[in-house]
């Protein structure tokens, strides 16, 4: 029995790392401003490409709130 156990505790430990470790997204993004114009934020996401500061952005406008979401 105790055998037993301790087989089936490890198999389910192992199923939640794999599961964990699956569940990460592969390129995460972060919100790096907000904005209340597009063209600023536009503006400011080109401004971090020229610097270095991500490769890729873009700005989501979030109705509920009336700003441009900056995302890099």
């Amino acid at each position: 029995m105790r055998k037993a156990r301790a087989v089936l505790v490890s198999a389910v430990l192992a199923l939640g790392v794999s599961l964990t470790i699956g569940a990460t997204p592969a390129h995460a993004e972060r919100l790096a401003g907000v904005f209340r114009d597009y063209s600023e934020c536009q503006r400011i996401g080109n401004h971090g490409i020229t610097q270095g500061w991500w490769d890729s952005f873009h700005c989501e406008w979030e109705g509920r709130y009336r700003y441009y979401f900056l995302y890099a």
